[in-house]
């Protein structure tokens, strides 16, 4: 079920600011058992949006890992979005004209305060298992770091404690070419659509690699000179993303993925690490070139009562979308450990 969450306080943001009139899009399936203590909450990736069933249905759903018969889930679509929760698409209250590239910087510690904001507002006092991938447990490890008892499991997947600078310099090169792109100044709902594509075009790079793209953009005919599945399978993949995101978002988001990084204002890696009480599990996948398993492994070393799997995979980063049957075997040992 898809709902609409409007809080009439300011939100503060860690870098200085607020935002006002905040607005959270989420998505719950199922529901509370007696106890009130079968939540799970799912942590979405960059670009996805808060209605997991569509995008990770391998996991959500009728007798899969996260049955809606059995458990009360929730995810909630991020601040800075253009899916529904306040972005750089939403009304400035100041001009009553959209953000666009007026909206503030924000933080993955930011986004995390807005959804324990939502926790509150749903009545839940305790989490069974938050989950994320990626973006989504950079979120998913502030949390726990922030209010680290209402937490039972942490599952964590292809991700780090803080953004690498190959992952800084990935984004960077994503910024400026929606920043080539001139419409992008015209703040409009359109604008930068053209460079936004190409900023997909550089992201999918890393999240395959060239395992995966040898495999599955190959040419069957040697004489081809021009046209190549591959260079196809680039522009494809930007159109389709330009066609259901925003330039603006996309740069917000990227700006905050820079960012993230568990120690600021805290102290050493090890030490905030034992800050988390959750039982954690932390899985690496094999070929991944974004997150690479070494930094799962540190984290699942600095953390008391944590452990490493690794998924052996053909396809990269986006494998935690893709292996759905090794993810969910993982998982249920971890569970039952």
């Amino acid at each position: 079920m898809e709902n609409q969450f409007k809080y009439n306080k300011p939100l503060y943001l860690e870098l200085g600011g607020s935002l006002k009139n905040l607005e959270i899009s989420y998505h719950t399936y199922g529901k509370f058992n007696h106890k009130k203590n079968n939540v799970i909450w799912v942590c979405h990736a960059l670009t996805a949006n808060s209605d997991v069933d569509d995008w990770w249905n391998g996991i959500i759903g009728k007798n899969k890992l996260y049955d809606p018969d059995e458990y009360f889930i929730v995810c909630a679509n991020f601040i800075g979005s253009c899916y529904g929760s306040t972005g750089p698409l939403s009304n400035n209250p100041k001009t009553n004209k959209p953000y666009y590239r007026s909206f503030p910087n924000i933080t993955i510690r930011d986004m995390v305060n807005a959804h324990n904001i939502l926790r509150l507002h749903l009545g839940i006092k305790h989490i069974h298992t938050i989950i994320g991938s990626s973006m989504g447990a950079f979120q998913a490890i502030e949390w726990n770091i922030i209010n680290p008892n209402i937490f039972t499991n942490l599952v964590f997947i292809a991700s780090s404690a803080k953004a690498s600078p190959w992952a800084i310099a990935l984004n960077e090169s994503q910024r400026m070419a929606i920043l080539s792109d001139d419409t992008y100044y015209g703040d409009s709902e359109n604008g930068g659509v053209k460079g936004l594509m190409t900023a997909r075009s550089i992201a999918l790079l890393s999240y395959r690699n060239s395992l995966s793209y040898n495999l599955t953009q190959r040419e069957i005919d040697s004489g081809v000179t021009d046209g190549f599945k591959a260079a196809s399978y680039q522009q494809y993949q930007g159109l389709k993303l330009a066609k259901r995101f925003n330039a603006y978002s996309y740069y917000v988001l990227t700006k905050a993925i820079d960012s993230h990084n568990i120690e600021r204002n805290r102290g050493q890696l090890n030490d905030v690490l034992k800050i988390i009480k959750a039982r954690t599990l932390c899985i690496g996948i094999s070929t991944d070139l974004l997150f690479p398993t070494y930094e799962q492994k540190l984290i699942a070393d600095g953390i008391n009562n944590a452990m490493y799997k690794e998924i052996d995979s053909d396809y990269g980063h986006d494998g935690f979308l893709i292996e759905n049957e090794e993810l969910t075997r993982i998982i249920n040992e971890f569970y039952q450990s």
